[in-house]
């Protein structure tokens, strides 16, 4: 979750949605998105909505969080009104999830079943970080009705682990594999990040080759990008590390869809690669192909229908919202159609499922037939009426979607 909000409308107290958001409910995929606020550490390249203990202040705790957030639950119930919405998948991020005791995330995910109700085999996925757990915690998530984990391993080199000043040692990560699949996970992800200053290619072919040895069967791989106002753009402005190089971060993604290929992966989005269909991130490709998802949280980003809205950002006045008995919401957007198609379009083309080309309309027809002639589109597919990327496409994808959107 982005430490700043954007603006919008002003949001009702109650939490009402728009009778545009509510046509259709029950219709489209509906997960939930519970943010958990709290790290041990800020890292240097983070700017997401977290806080460490220092920063939190008073009126908000981890003890009463699972208890705020359930009411949120609650709240979601009451807005959405009497919809059958069986809730397909479920995805706690943070922040740090597992820093909350594994029986308040179980309680958490328990009050989401119990009001909506989870869809049989539904997807139920944490992050973690590697140093935050243990067999006996990951087994109790287990037990709790998770089925998914994701580390945040982002790489294998203590030198590198340290200019993200993450906490964990080079080994955790593989280890944290194999206790979560020895705890009865199916579903493990390794979080990793590329082209940051000072690591090279070697070391980048290391951490892809000690995150496959791990056995997961998903592997997400981000470009490291600098975000103002974080240590990391701090230290960079200072001269202390260099800019990342857009050059080299495509040579290290073209790295990483070598190994993992080579591996038995395969890429179904632009950052991530899956060993099979049924390892793929569910909750992601819900929000890729336009499904609804409330997000409980401080600073959380909710969509239903076409309305988007975001909480309130601290963790205190998110409290307070609830415990008041109003709706926590900051403000809101409600998408017009033209948004959502080009919403539609920038999130599907980056998916190996693609976009169709029918659906591509006036100039933008000329975007689409110089992309296919410059190698970005692959051919069999297209003439089956499908835009998907070729891997030289995929390094340019924001370029193209540019290009299809202006």
């Amino acid at each position: 979750m982005p430490s700043t909000l954007p603006d919008g409308d002003p949001a009702p107290a109650s939490g009402e949605l728009p009778a545009s958001a509510l046509s259709g409910l029950g219709e489209r995929p509906f997960g939930f998105y519970v943010h958990v606020p709290f790290c041990v550490t800020r890292c240097g390249y983070c700017d997401f909505n977290t806080y460490t203990a220092a920063e939190l202040g008073p009126g908000a705790s981890h003890r009463d969080y699972a208890d705020t957030a359930i009411d949120e639950v609650r709240l979601a119930r009451r807005v959405l009104g009497e919809a059958e919405l069986p809730v397909e998948t479920v995805f706690f991020g943070g922040g740090t999830p597992t820093l909350l005791p594994a029986d308040d995330l179980a309680r958490i995910l328990r009050a989401i079943d119990e009001e909506f109700g989870l869809a049989r085999g539904a997807e139920v996925t944490t992050e973690a970080n590697p140093e935050s757990v243990d067999p006996a915690y990951l087994e109790r998530l287990r037990e709790g009705g998770f089925n998914r984990v994701s580390f945040g391993m982002q790489s294998a080199r203590e030198h590198v682990l340290k200019v993200l000043d993450r906490q964990h040692t080079p080994g955790r990560a593989g280890q944290a594999v194999q206790e979560a699949r020895k705890a009865g996970f199916d579903h493990v992800n390794l979080d990793l990040i590329y082209s940051t200053p000072g690591e090279s290619d070697d070391d980048w072919r290391a951490s892809l080759g000690k995150a496959i040895e791990a056995g997961p069967d998903h592997v997400s791989a981000y470009s490291l990008i600098v975000e103002d106002g974080t240590r990391l753009a701090a230290r960079i402005r200072r001269g202390e590390l260099p800019m990342p190089d857009d050059d080299v971060a495509a040579d290290r993604y073209l790295i990483a869809d070598e190994m993992l290929s080579g591996a038995g992966f395969e890429w179904y989005e632009v950052s991530n690669w899956a060993t099979s269909e049924a390892g793929r991130c569910r909750h992601n490709l819900l929000y890729w192909t336009g499904g609804d998802w409330w997000a409980v949280g401080p600073g959380a980003h909710s969509h239903v229908g076409g309305t988007r809205w975001w909480n309130v950002k601290h963790p205190a006045a998110y409290a307070q919202r609830l415990a008041a008995g109003t709706s926590p919401a900051h403000a809101r957007e409600v998408l017009t159609d033209d948004d959502r198609e080009v919403e539609r379009l920038m999130l599907e083309l980056r998916l190996v499922s693609g976009y169709p080309v029918a659906e591509v309309k006036g100039e933008a027809r000329t975007a689409v037939a110089r992309a296919l002639g410059d190698g970005l589109l692959q051919t069999e597919p297209f003439k089956a009426g499908r835009m998907v990327l070729t891997q030289r496409g995929r390094l340019l994808a924001d370029a193209l979607i540019r290009d299809l959107t202006v």
